[in-house]
């Protein structure tokens, strides 16, 4: 069984930034896709950011060019740097693995835009507050 565990999670004042981290259970190196997702209060939770086994990144438009996804296979850590942070950002934000297996076949950007039917495993959520 897959493990994921989310932290850095904090309240933060517009424009600031944050480093969210995710550790995984087993090795990530060229076993699985990683993402992150999101989900404010009432809304559905979406895809911000996947990395898949060749490094290759994707991104959500609403966080292009403030948000990078990163992974360290040494630590089998997932993260995600966030910068010029908004209040539409609040949220709580989720990490998720794919296995570089699963069925169907989807390439890393396939997979983000597909959402949570995607990925199977799933960490517990850091909340992330950002006021203005």
């Amino acid at each position: 069984q897959v493990q994921l565990e989310e932290s850095g999670g904090s309240s933060v004042q517009a424009g600031g930034s944050l480093r969210l981290s995710c550790r995984v259970s087993v090795s990530i190196y060229r076993s699985y896709y990683l993402a992150w997702f999101r989900q404010a209060p009432g809304k559905e939770r979406e895809g911000v950011a996947a990395i898949d086994t060749d490094d290759k990144t994707t991104y959500a438009d609403s966080v292009k060019g403030r948000f990078a996804i990163s992974r360290d296979t040494a630590k089998n850590t997932l993260y995600l740097q966030m910068h010029s942070l908004k209040p539409e950002d609040s949220a709580m934000y989720y990490c998720a693995a794919r296995p570089r297996l699963y069925y169907p076949p989807m390439t890393v950007t396939q997979a983000l835009g597909a959402g949570v039917e995607a990925f199977r495993y799933w960490g517990q959520g850091t909340q992330v507050t950002v006021s203005s």
